[in-house]
């Protein structure tokens, strides 16, 4: 099976040869320190180790040109229907031709970032505005409605622009919405404004069949996915979670076993020894022999995690994974 072939049979709740290992997205400054730990120069990880690779396609989805101004109705809502224009060229990669011809015959799963979450649609982008933002969803609801449908309105637009010449795998919402304690809202006032404003999407994405409806939120959520559960998200990704927080048996209590998880293991554990590794690896094998389960460390490899340390947490997936299922498989 190739990598979009095992993301899509443990989409459909079947088992594939073995489940999909996604890299983590190393990033130049971390190559640089591993560079001075062990790792040759010039070599490139794909070499290394096994990834099933995945491609994330982010069209450009904020107002152009940016909006500076967020708390006037009268002045807002017309700016951002105009400078959410869909058809806008600018919105799509400038090798959009070329990136068409190359996903023909792909092997690998393709994802479309089609929201940026709550916050972001309301202009946040930091402390400051957050305050503002946060008061008009207690006293201008309306207006905060009219934002959100603005938004997803956009959104399930540039959606069957893309989907008209290009099949997805999946179709990832971000949501950026919570610290370690928690969301930084209620569930029912994010069903409200959040959810609720995205049934245009979900109408598109249900027309074209897109495998994979993805909520991918960070820290801690949990107390929202009772809710997030209830619209047609199919996987969750949960990332940069706390430690020892939303691990996957009391994820699985609050979604229930029908959805699927990515991650799983906790970023943390990549700066410890490596029996505190094998036994992270280990603890997720249950959930991944049961399916609709993809592992994955839960956050960004830094720069602090040691260059071995990520060399034997790798080699440990690939065993655990992948190595001991051909040893059970019999011989040749």
């Amino acid at each position: 099976m190739n990598s979009r072939e095992r993301f899509l049979a443990t989409i459909h709740g079947d088992q594939p040869d073995h489940p999909p290992l996604f890299p983590e997205g190393i990033r130049e400054e971390v190559l640089l320190s591993w560079r001075t730990q062990g790792l040759p120069d010039g070599t490139d990880l794909d070499h290394l180790f096994f990834y099933d690779q995945f491609e994330q396609l982010d069209p450009d989805v904020y107002p152009n040109p940016a909006i500076l101004d967020w708390s006037t109705p009268q002045k807002l809502l017309p700016l951002l229907r105009q400078r959410l224009d869909p058809e806008d060229p600018r919105r799509l990669p400038n090798d959009w031709s070329e990136s068409l011809k190359r996903w023909r015959d792909r092997q690998h799963p393709l994802f479309l970032r089609i929201h940026q979450g709550l916050f972001l649609s309301l202009g946040i982008e930091d402390w400051r505005s957050f305050a503002p933002a946060i008061l008009r969803l207690v006293d201008q609801p309306d207006f905060v409605r009219e934002i959100l449908a603005i938004q997803a309105d956009f959104a399930a637009r540039l959606a069957v622009k893309i989907l008209r010449q290009v099949d997805l795998d999946g179709v990832i919402f971000n949501e950026p919405i919570a610290g370690n304690h928690g969301a930084l809202i209620s569930a029912d006032m994010y069903r409200a404004f959040a959810l609720q404003s995205y049934a245009p999407i979900f109408d598109v994405l249900r027309d074209y069949r897109v495998p994979a409806i993805i909520w991918r939120s960070y820290a801690n959520p949990a107390n929202l996915l009772p809710e997030v559960v209830k619209y047609p998200f199919n996987v969750l990704w949960l990332c940069e979670t706390p430690p020892g927080r939303l691990k996957p048996a009391q994820v699985r209590r609050l979604v229930g076993s029908n959805l699927i998880l990515i991650g799983g293991i906790d970023s943390d554990i990549l700066r410890k020894d490596n029996r505190a590794i094998q036994q992270a690896v280990a603890a997720v094998q249950p959930y991944v022999e049961e399916g609709r389960f993809i592992p994955l460390a839960d956050g960004r490899v830094r720069e602090d995690v040691p260059y071995p340390n990520y060399f034997f947490y790798r080699q440990e997936l690939h065993r655990v994974f992948i190595m001991n299922r051909l040893l059970d498989s019999g011989p040749w």
